[in-house]
């Protein structure tokens, strides 16, 4: 079957971007909120901090309950947990501090294990052949979230600080309504007696990959100012950074799922190293164009890559647990990332995202995980 036509791909795609959509609208809807109800800005980014704080925490956790129930009826039951919690959160807007502070853990908990529940539920959504598929097409629609989100914020601001928060709940209300329903033996929750024997020395590799992805991507996206100004450009020349970072990963990502091979991880993480050299060497506008149009191009099949490696490897038991795992990885990555940024020479911190780039293509040569060879799609 041709993805494309997959109707129950689509509904899975349907239901995991309204699941994103909260995360990607968080950021500027709390600084809205907070701006408007305490006249400062600095709250906002304070309960931003909070609630990534509180799914990293929860990701593993509650992701390991998902295995435990099942992830489909699991999902189900996550999500309106987490639109009752920024329901709360937005009726409780004018709030003390420590109040609100308290009660983003309520959607922020359950919040990180929402995409390692779906992409769980991906596995029995489409068969192997059309996975790497599957995940790039999804990374390209991705980038149109993370787009849409922070615009969706400002167009309901105009209605009221609060909509942007309860339009969070509607949207985790509409993913649970599209949760994939699994039948017949995929219902079964796996007992320990299905679980391989695997060390966490076998994950550790793709593990490495999610961080990469994350710092290096972090260095850019959290420094298009900068690497403008570091020309001598004007501050309004900015957003080609990121719109060429943007353009080159969806381009990326097209051309995996139109080649619809799993490929080698070792060849995007040498685009990586390649990528990451270029833009600490400050070669002008050509090397930074160059730089960021290579990482983008690798990402979306990198993250293709890695996702497919580690369903093969993770038990079907582990796997909700283990996806949240590895977005929880990519997630200390971009963060450790940011962090460079701020506290080091603009042209040390994309070195970081190459050191973890080359750790990664070694730990694959020196020992090559399961499945690094080349599955064929069918179209």
């Amino acid at each position: 079957m041709s993805l494309f036509t997959h109707r129950a791909y689509w509904r899975w795609s349907a239901g995991v971007q309204f699941a994103r959509l909260p995360a990607t609208m968080a950021p500027l809807a709390f600084t809205l909120l907070t701006t408007a109800t305490t006249g400062s800005y600095r709250l906002g980014g304070v309960l931003m901090s909070v609630f990534v704080v509180a799914e990293m925490a929860g990701a593993v956790p509650v992701g390991r309950l998902l295995d435990r129930v099942g992830p489909a009826r699991g999902l189900t039951a996550l999500l309106l947990f987490t639109a009752a919690g920024f329901a709360v959160l937005a009726a409780a807007a004018e709030a003390p501090t420590p109040v609100l502070l308290a009660l983003v853990l309520l959607p922020g908990i359950p919040a990180g294990a929402l995409s390692g529940g779906f992409r769980t539920l991906l596995a029995d959504t489409v068969d192997d052949e059309l996975l790497p598929r599957a995940i790039s097409v999804d990374a390209m629609i991705l980038e149109g979230v993370l787009i849409g989100g922070p615009a969706l914020v400002a167009l309901l601001d105009l209605a009221g600080p609060v909509v942007p928060v309860a339009a969070m709940a509607v949207a985790c209300v509409a993913a649970a309504a599209l949760v994939p329903r699994r039948v017949g033996e995929h219902e079964r929750v796996e007992s320990a007696d299905d679980v391989p024997p695997a060390g966490v020395l076998t994950y550790l590799p793709w593990l490495c990959c999610a961080f990469t992805v994350g710092l290096l991507l972090s260095t850019i996206e959290v420094a298009p100012l900068p690497l403008v100004q570091r020309l001598g450009a004007p501050e309004t020349a900015a957003p080609v950074v990121i719109a060429v970072l943007s353009g080159a990963s969806i381009l990326g990502s097209a051309l995996y799922a139109w080649r619809g091979k799993t490929g080698d991880p070792r060849l995007f993480l040498a685009g990586f190293v390649a990528g990451g050299l270029t833009l600490a060497a400050d070669l002008g506008w050509p090397g930074l164009i160059a730089s960021i149009a290579v990482i983008g191009g690798c990402t979306g099949p990198l993250v293709a890559t890695t996702s497919v490696n580690l369903q093969r490897l993770l038990p079907k038991n582990r796997r909700s647990a283990g996806f949240s795992l590895s977005f929880t990885v990519q997630a200390c990555g971009f963060g450790l990332g940011s962090l460079a940024v701020g506290v080091l020479p603009l042209w040390l911190a994309p070195l970081f995202g190459v050191f973890a780039a080359a750790i990664a293509g070694a730990m694959l040569v020196v020992k090559p995980a399961r499945a690094i060879g080349t599955v064929s799609v069918t179209s």
